[in-house]
Parts: C-alpha cells; structure tokens; sequence
C-alpha cells in the first residue's frame, strides 16, 4: 500500500519496496531512468506476489536493459509471468511516476537515493491516470528479445543435467552484467561451461540456438575468439556421418582450477593478456 508521507533516506530498492508493500492494485511507472528500472526488475523479483506492473519508459532506457542479458533474462521472467509489461513511449517524460488507481508517487532524485513525494488528492490523481494510461495504450510494446533466466536454466538441467545448470548460474552471477566489452557474454559463459563440463560444440549451440540464446553462427564465432585467446581447445569426435564434432576443453590449468564465481575474472583476465 503507497504510504500517504514522504518517503526518504533509503535505496531505490527500499523505496519501491515500500511502494509495493501489500499493494494488490495494478501499477503503471512511467519516466524511470535505466537506476530505477533495474532497481524495480530486482525488487519484482524477490517478491513473492508482487502486483502487476506496467512500464512506460523511453526506447533508450528500455534498449539498456536488452542489452545486458542478466537484467534482461531477469525482466523477460517477470513479462512471462505475467508480472511485468514493458511499452516503450515516445515524447518527454516530464517526471518519474508510480501511478495506482487512487494515488500517485512523484520519485524525486537530488542525490544517490530518490524521495518518493506521495498524493492522493483525488482532481491530480484523476488526471494523471487519465493521461498516462491514455499514452500507455497508444505505446508500443518493447520486445527484449532475451528468454525468461527460468526458462534458461531450467531448460539446461534437462539437456545437460544439474551441474551444467549450477556452473552456468554461478558464473552469470560472478560477472554481474554482460552490458560491458570489459566483460564476459552469455555466448562466452554458455562455451566456458561447456569446456568445463568437455560438451560438444554443436551440443551447446544447437541448445543455445533453440531457446533463443544466440544463434549457431554467434557460438561459433564465440568459440573461435575464445580458442584464440587460448582459453578453450577443441578434439574432434568422430560420428557415423558427416564431419567429426568438436568436443570443448579448457585450454588453460587457470580455468580448470579456479572456482566457478572466480572463472570469469580469470577468464577476462587471459582473454586481456591474449589481446
């Protein structure tokens, strides 16, 4: 239930936290900066049963969170779920709002940490509702083009087993973002654990291109980047038809010693000294 006092001197997440707490009404955000939308992706995620959350946010903000796909897996569980709908609008978002059916929350940033400015005065409530919902229905729907992180990982369990599933979510969570050229990708995680685990290069990308990792062409390309910078190799398996597959390996004792959550700064670092 939106508290009717201002809220102040707590993070982003704590903040709309409070804003959530037992609130069983539909929410429509609008205006929020790439800080606030992933603030809200984590909250909506730890909640049990969070409401229904609308986001209007501009093109810009929303391709931010396509592009790393960590948050974006994140957020695309929540659209599955039913949790989370995301338009992208056009034209000035003149502030950042939570807009319930009976109040509104202006999130008022002048440092580190917003201050939620709450209203329930019925003329103002009215008339946001009206012209936010309004350009809400006249927003295009923003695709992330990323699958549900569940649908991930659950979907490597039943290919691959446990252990493949585990290592993969252990080293995603150890890189944090795969927003930045400093860090590891999806692509680069998914062939890293793949060398763990010694699968075959087409095991893993068929796998990836199926449940809309990355298509055949993009591991490959991830392999061969990876193979020069010396931190997987290859051995040809032979089959009854066709050309021999190539099983994954490490190609350094570095990778293979080190722990799954310290793997990926072991990696970035071999991958830089390669460069």
């Amino acid at each position: 239930m939106v508290p009717n006092q201002p809220i102040t001197e707590i993070s982003k997440s704590n903040l709309l936290n409070e804003i959530l707490e037992n609130e069983s009404h539909d929410l429509l955000c609008t205006g929020f900066n790439e800080a606030l939308v992933e603030a809200l992706i984590t909250v909506l995620e730890e909640r049990d049963d969070p409401p229904t959350v609308h986001l209007l946010a501009t093109t810009s903000v929303l391709r931010w969170v396509r592009d790393d796909f960590d948050l974006a897996s994140g957020a695309a569980d929540l659209v599955e779920s039913g949790r989370l709908s995301l338009r992208a609008g056009e034209g000035t978002f003149e502030n950042q709002l939570v807009i319930i059916e009976e109040s509104v929350v202006s999130l008022v940033t002048t440092g580190e940490n917003p201050v939620a400015l709450p209203t329930d005065h019925e003329e103002f409530v009215g008339a946001a509702n009206e012209k936010w919902n309004d350009r809400w229905n006249r927003a295009e729907e923003f695709s992330l083009r990323t699958p549900g992180r569940s649908r991930i990982e659950e979907s490597l369990r039943e290919e691959f087993g446990s252990a493949v599933e585990t290592d993969f979510r252990a080293m995603l969570d150890a890189v944090g973002g795969t927003r930045s050229d400093e860090n590891l990708d999806v692509v680069d995680i998914c062939l890293l654990v793949a060398a763990k685990h010694e699968l075959l290069l087409y095991d893993i990308s068929n796998w990836g291109e199926e449940v809309g990792v990355a298509s055949k062409a993009t591991f490959s390309r991830g392999k061969n980047t990876l193979e020069e910078g010396g931190l997987i190799e290859t051995e040809k398996v032979p089959i009854d038809v066709g050309r021999p597959r190539l099983r994954l390996l490490f190609g350094k004792d570095e990778l293979q010693d080190a722990d799954m959550d310290a793997l990926p700064s072991v990696a970035q670092r071999l991958l830089s000294e390669a460069a």
